[in-house]
């Protein structure tokens, strides 16, 4: 027999305990791969509302806790677009309203011409009238969720729109709510005068970044400017509250992990005390042992993290399958996250086994044998 088929048929002996080991490990495997992939989820939607449209990077009010409780005076706006460099600048509101059994319907506000510059194009029926103070165009996802269509009337926040458009950015976050006059969303959230975001185009050979600290000083205490996702944190602490859970929950799973497998395998090694002295008064060394139980370790860790991915990914398209989160944000698969997640797996055995065959190497073959 191979020292490889040893390894199977030794792991497989009690099928029980093994099968309880590799899914306590894959549970938290699980855990981990479906926090990851939704953070990365919610980066990607982030991202792609930086770059929304034709706009080079987004300006958000300073050391805000979240981009949705950001407020900026409207009169910034104009005063930006004059700044030498810039090609365009607008002003774009954000709130969030319970909207039927969707918790987190947002509403989006935008002049009328500058619509493109957001990302949202048209793709039935057109675009609001800014002089109107009941149309608003609902984005694809946010129609689907509703279950409305061109024309119909919705209740927003106690007051009736006319559906005059549906739009679609490939954004999920966006496309799961709705754009409106600028002065009609502010009014909706009572917000008159203020403006969540402003987008900005430069022009043509500027250079963004330069651009962008000049409008940090100008405004040191007030504005921040957001070019890409990594700088997310600036003006949302919601995604490194994320990332943190991430590695909290990863920690805690090497730990709990690598102790559910330290237990199967001394278990397994004081069962096999007899059997491993035989095959040290064969001639197997100490370093051949340690070998055996760390492969053992190995391929339960293996099993754990394989069991752990695919749950992951059922778990997530039935947690995909809500509206509220289908209209919220979309999933990210990274072939990383699965490198992440078989790296973590392969500590957990190292961790895990290290220490039974430690034990296991240091049996000495006359005393293994007495055993009963």
């Amino acid at each position: 027999m191979s020292f490889i088929s040893l390894i199977f048929k030794n792991i497989f002996r009690n099928k029980i305990r093994t099968a309880l080991t590799v899914l306590s490990i894959s549970i938290g495997i699980a855990a981990i791969v479906s926090l990851v992939i939704f953070t990365e989820g919610t980066k990607d939607s982030i991202g792609k509302m930086l770059k929304a449209g034709d706009a080079d990077f987004m300006i958000t009010q300073k050391n805000a806790a979240d981009m949705i409780v950001s407020t900026i005076s409207e009169d910034r706006v104009k005063e930006i677009q004059e700044m030498e460099g810039i090609k365009d600048a607008v002003g774009v509101s954000m709130g969030v309203i319970q909207q039927q059994n969707l918790p987190f319907f947002m509403m989006f506000g935008v002049e009328g011409k500058y619509l493109n510059l957001t990302g949202a194009h048209i793709t039935e029926g057109t675009k609001f009238n800014d002089n109107t103070e009941n149309e608003i165009i609902l984005g694809k996802i946010g129609a689907s969720n509703l279950k409305k269509g061109l024309n119909d009337i919705v209740n927003i926040g106690g007051n009736d729109y006319k559906i005059v458009g549906i739009y679609e950015t490939g954004n999920p976050m966006i496309d799961g709510g709705s754009f409106a006059p600028l002065e009609v969303s502010q009014k909706q959230f009572k917000r008159e005068g203020k403006i969540s975001m402003i987008f900005v185009k430069v022009g043509d050979g500027e250079n963004i970044d330069s651009i962008a600290q000049k409008i940090e000083s100008k405004y040191p205490d007030e504005l921040v400017t957001i070019k890409s996702v990594d700088e997310i944190n600036k003006a949302d602490s919601g995604v490194d509250i994320m990332n943190g859970l991430t590695w909290a929950i990863t920690l805690l799973s090497i730990i709990i992990g690598g102790m559910i497998i330290a237990n199967t395998m001394i278990m397994s090694v004081f069962e096999r005390t007899r059997e491993i002295g035989v095959l040290r008064a064969l001639g197997w060394k100490r370093i051949r042992v340690v070998q055996l139980i760390l492969g053992e370790s190995f391929l339960v860790g293996i099993m754990g993290t394989i069991v752990g991915i695919i749950l992951s990914i059922i778990a997530i398209n039935l947690i995909m399958l809500s509206p509220t989160i289908k209209g919220f944000i979309e999933p990210s698969y990274n072939i990383t996250i699965f490198i992440r997640a078989f790296v973590i797996g392969i500590i957990l055995a190292l961790i895990g086994g290290l220490y039974p065959a430690i034990k296991a190497s240091k049996l000495l073959p006359i005393e293994a044998l007495r055993y009963e």
